[in-house]
């Protein structure tokens, strides 16, 4: 279906069109995102085996927060993974409204979304309210469960192609390994002098570990080089 054709729909059919289109995208993407539960808390299991052997103080974790929420902790790191509970489209000029798998039918642009944002792990340990977490990917659903995935480096350039790619487990934890390892890559540096040297009386009496904290902010990603420039 084209754009122009589900426009000129008569109104009742244009509700069942759009009404019956965003159920399937729905389902479609809360399916997807209790298998990535699944995949997670594995995955999180295997490599607490593996590191373990060398080293087990280096703390692994997996937290079902609910329906549309979990978290994965992998020594100082976490990554919070969410699903949205719409349905987008994407803008016109997006670059995947170019797509001809798009153009031959307009309806495969309605997507959920899964995000997954990286957070220092303890940054929630201490309930540290200020610190800042940072997106890092966000896969995109549709009605016949293809996928494509917008995030940082070799994230989005690995899993972009929405035309044939079908979500299911083993993408999901191909997904996650790149995430994973691209959140491990990045190390917190120390911010410059000048950043930190004041700091109000609040800040202090509270403790000084509620100062704000997080990778990107008055940090630069060693890998991240050119979003700093």
């Amino acid at each position: 279906m084209t754009d122009e054709e589900l426009k000129n729909l008569p109104l009742a059919e244009k509700i069942l069109e759009k009404g019956s289109l965003k159920l399937d995208v729905y389902n479609n993407t809360y399916e997807s995102f209790q298998d990535m539960k699944i995949v997670s808390k594995e995955l999180i299991e295997t490599l607490k085996k593996k590191v373990g052997k060398n080293d087990n103080r280096i703390f692994f974790g997996f937290n079902d927060k609910g329906e549309f929420e979990s978290e994965l902790k992998f020594g100082g790191d976490m990554l919070l993974i969410s699903m949205h509970t719409n349905v987008f489209e994407f803008p016109r000029e997006h670059e995947i409204m170019k797509h001809s798998y798009i153009k031959k039918d307009i309806t495969r642009s309605y997507c959920g979304i899964i995000s997954m944002y990286n957070f220092l792990a303890d940054s929630y340990r201490y309930n540290r309210m200020n610190d800042v977490g940072y997106l890092v990917a966000r896969i995109f659903i549709n009605k016949d469960y293809h996928y494509f995935v917008e995030g940082k480096r070799q994230i989005g350039l690995l899993y972009n192609n929405f035309a044939k790619a079908k979500i299911d487990r083993n993408a999901l934890k191909r997904i996650l390994e790149t995430s994973i390892s691209y959140c491990v890559d990045f190390d917190l540096l120390t911010p410059v002098y000048d950043q930190i040297k004041v700091v109000s009386v609040s800040e202090m009496l509270e403790n000084s570990m509620n100062l704000r904290t997080g990778k990107r902010l008055g940090f630069r990603f060693q890998v991240d080089q050119d979003d700093a420039e």
